[in-house]
């Protein structure tokens, strides 16, 4: 398969602002592609290269070689020279990656230069678009969309998937169960606006207190454990509290789901991004743990003993887990069954911001374990409104923050994969938080001007606002009223992100209680 068709298809995804059309195009790509190169296409068409890191940004690309007349590059041509380019290393790198990236740009012609450029600086991984390639993988290959679904969720990516079934159809999905020692994504919660709310949606729940940790899957096999983000990164080098916690407890398999956080010694949570700093790529683990040892606290088992638990209960999981893990290794919860626990409730989630975390989270007592999904099985509830929005640019801070990228252009997630923005702030900035994202969003940008930076839709930030209000100003007819940066969230992805019908979400409720919306 070509290359030009794969530019030809990408193209046509971003032109169009329909759902449907997108998927369709997608699924026409995926049909003519060999179970091989599947595996290339899909990840393409979802904007990333199968290789996670290549070693070029974007001043490898500014200058490149004339294009090619015609096409003659094929997928797994161009897929294979990727890889040859990321494997470069040590003396004379950086010539060699160039001569590598030259011969590869030369034989592309101009849509699929803009096409590998897009795919070299993240410029096409959009938000939801890889959603759109799980639905056209499924409309493809005439598979139920749930189970194609399920399947990318256990394996972690969709590529494999797409490989897979294009070569045995819809009995391959089979094949896709949770393995110890392969990370899934996380299941992950809506918004509701209080605790009352959220027991209305969930019925019969727990609510948990939702800490002010990183998220962490632990998998253990015997002697081995493995710590993951919720970005699926392997992080068990940087986090030994976690390992030394879970080999204390009773199984020899096992997968875990919670938080580790660091904590004061008065037994509250310590600022996030001393937590957050722990997962850090450069950390000195020793001096890291001396100055802010995590503990670990868990909610959810996913795997037992050879037992898949994730079509079990909430209360099934939990049951397990307290048979497992002592009461101090797992996160408080309080357990409401009817309307005459509604009191008790309210009062654990006041109890839970009085001892420093967030909130809580309202889980469904019979809902099975959705691998990343966000529905109404889990709800967080905090007490100000906060949105996970992601940085599209930044500009340079004036007076004591000249020298730093200040103010951030802000994001959510549209229905077609991209990003709409919703305003600007400055808000919230420590020092050390404007050195860290100047660093952070230099590495992300694509391109530079006198004014700041525009980045690859990748810093997630949570941001605290006090309303929204409609404005003619933003795309989307809305803005967000004194938003102030609350932290970075470098472990959560932009698919994480809010999207837009969350936020108008927000603006419609205000509007029909009559709080103020601007």
């Amino acid at each position: 398969m070509l290359l030009a068709a794969v530019a030809a298809a990408s193209a046509e995804v971003a032109a169009t602002r329909s759902r449907r059309a997108k998927v369709e195009r997608i699924a026409a790509a995926l049909t003519a592609a060999t179970p091989a190169e599947a595996v290339v296409v899909a990840a393409y068409l979802a904007g990333e290269l199968t290789q996670r890191r290549t070693g070029v940004g974007w001043a490898s690309l500014r200058e490149l070689p004339p294009p090619a007349q015609a096409p003659t590059l094929d997928v797994l041509e161009a897929d294979r020279a990727w890889s040859a380019i990321a494997e470069v290393a040590g003396a004379g790198a950086q010539g060699e990656r160039r001569r590598l990236l030259e011969a590869l740009f030369a034989r592309a012609t101009e849509p699929e230069q803009r096409l590998l450029r897009g795919l070299a600086l993240g410029e096409l991984r959009q938000g939801a678009l890889d959603a759109l390639v799980v639905e056209g993988l499924a409309r493809a290959t005439d598979a139920p969309l749930a189970e194609v679904r399920r399947a990318v969720m256990l394996r972690g990516a969709t590529p494999p998937v797409a490989e897979a079934l294009l070569a045995e159809g819809s009995a391959a999905l089979a094949r896709f169960r949770l393995e110890v020692g392969r990370p899934v994504h996380p299941m992950l919660a809506s918004t509701a606006a209080d605790v009352a709310e959220a027991l209305g949606k969930a019925g019969p729940a727990a609510v948990e207190e939702k800490l002010d940790g990183i998220r962490v899957q632990v998998h253990r096999r015997g002697d081995d454990i493995a710590v993951f983000t919720r970005t699926l990164d392997d992080v068990t080098s940087r986090l030994p509290e976690v390992v030394e916690a879970v080999r204390t407890l009773p199984a020899d398999e096992l997968v875990l789901d919670g938080e580790a956080l660091a904590l004061g010694a008065d037994g509250r949570p310590r600022p996030f991004q001393e937590t957050a700093a722990r997962t850090g790529s450069r950390v000195d683990v020793p001096t890291a743990r001396a100055r802010a040892p995590l503990s670990a606290a868990f909610f959810d088992v996913l795997h037992v003993d050879g037992e898949d638990l994730l079509t079990a209960s909430t209360a099934e999981r939990h049951d397990r887990l307290a048979a497992l893990a002592p009461e101090a290794m797992r996160v408080r919860r309080v357990v409401v069954t009817g309307p005459e626990d509604e009191h008790a409730a309210a009062a654990f989630s006041a109890s839970a911001l009085a001892r420093g975390h967030e909130g809580v989270v309202v889980k469904a007592l019979d809902a099975p374990y959705e691998a990343g999904r966000r529905g109404a099985a889990w709800l967080k509830v905090k007490p100000v409104h906060t949105l996970d929005l992601v940085v599209l640019a930044a500009e340079w801070g004036s007076g004591r923050r000249r020298g730093w990228l200040s103010n951030l252009h802000l994001g959510a997630r549209g229905l077609d994969g991209g990003f709409v923005m919703l305003g600007k702030t400055f808000k919230g900035l420590t020092d050390a938080m404007l050195q860290w994202q100047t660093t952070a969003l230099l590495e992300l940008a694509v391109e530079q001007a006198g004014w700041g930076v525009v980045v690859r839709p990748e810093l997630v930030v949570e941001i605290a606002f006090d309303g929204v209000q409609a404005s003619t100003r933003y795309p989307a007819g809305m803005a967000l009223r004194f938003a102030r940066v609350i932290r970075h969230r470098p472990d959560k992805t932009a698919a994480e992100a809010d999207t837009v019908d969350a936020v108008r979400a927000v603006f419609d409720r205000a509007r029909a209680t009559g709080e103020s919306s601007g």
